[in-house]
């Protein structure tokens, strides 16, 4: 397929902090799986999800309570749920959870489904920040939740495209984004959790950059709303897919709920490449000292 139809999912989270985990997961796959079913009876057939999707961005605080909400993948119920709807509406799916692994290793990972269901691997974040945002004690205090990712930076070949990850704070890492470029990605999803104050200014710099110097399209995902108790600041939504010359093709709203619907053309990936050639022209044996500083 020449010409590929991207769903970008943005979505609020209404349900207050102090609520069980059960309640929160339960409420927020709810309202993911009608916004899947809307962005595939669109024409989607990429669809990707904002990050650790079925909850809040607890990372606001440092609680124990939300290690409850962390599952296996691809074992656990979220992944399996998904698989099944991935297979009934022929999409692929890139599905952000909360992993757990053994006994307590915990990942901020993303599922990719194909469009037959199957289950094709997973990306775990690999860049953890750990900073203060908002007042009194808010923060992206996400070391106390996740380890760094250890799966290195896999592409996934899905029935429609060649799909890689990066998670939120991974974006503001060129060298993860350069890599999967190298292993052949036609189109990279960022989903993140992101407010304004902090990051705003570089949401659509970055990126975008990271588009023009490898060649590929990338799917940025922000969720959107405040969220209480903790309302550490507006989650500023503009979900978009941004094509290999830097150009927006699909930008969804700041402070709604919606499916965002952009046309991904792998001719132009080609067309770009051959016109700049940066994987050419690139000179790793002249990098090497990167590594050792």
């Amino acid at each position: 397929m020449a010409k590929i139809s991207i769903g970008l999912i943005q979505a609020s989270h209404e349900i207050e902090g102090s609520a069980p985990v059960e309640v929160h997961k339960e409420a927020a796959i709810q309202k993911h799986i009608t916004l899947v079913r809307e962005a595939a009876a669109q024409g989607a057939k990429i669809i990707g999800l904002q990050e650790v999707f079925y909850g809040p961005y607890f990372c606001t605080e440092q609680t124990p309570k939300w290690y409850a909400s962390a599952e296996r993948v691809p074992e656990g119920p979220t992944t399996r749920r998904f698989q099944e709807l991935a297979k009934e509406l022929a999409v692929v799916l890139v599905l952000p959870v909360y992993e757990v692994e053994g006994i307590a290793s915990y990942y901020n990972t993303a599922a990719v489904i194909d469009a037959d269901g199957t289950y094709l691997g997973k990306y775990r974040k690999h860049h953890i920040p750990h900073v203060e945002a908002g007042e009194g004690t808010n923060g992206f205090w996400e070391k106390y939740y996740f380890k760094p990712g250890n799966l290195g930076y896999p592409v996934f070949d899905t029935a429609y495209a060649k799909v890689g990850v990066y998670i939120c704070y991974d974006r503001h890492f060129p060298e993860g984004a350069r890599l999967l470029g190298l292993a052949g990605a036609e189109i990279v999803f960022n989903p993140s959790a992101t407010v304004a104050g902090t990051s705003e200014y570089l949401w659509k710099l970055e990126q975008p950059a990271h588009a023009v110097a490898n060649g590929y399209y990338v799917a940025a995902i922000n969720r959107v709303g405040m969220e209480a108790p903790w309302n550490m600041g507006e989650f500023y939504g503009q979900s978009y897919l941004v094509d290999p010359r830097g150009r927006m093709v699909a930008m969804g709203s700041r402070d709604q709920d919606e499916v965002v619907i952009g046309e991904m053309d792998t001719e132009l990936i080609r067309e770009v490449r051959n016109v700049w050639q940066f994987y050419r022209d690139r000179r790793p044996e002249t990098y090497e000292h990167l590594v050792s500083l």
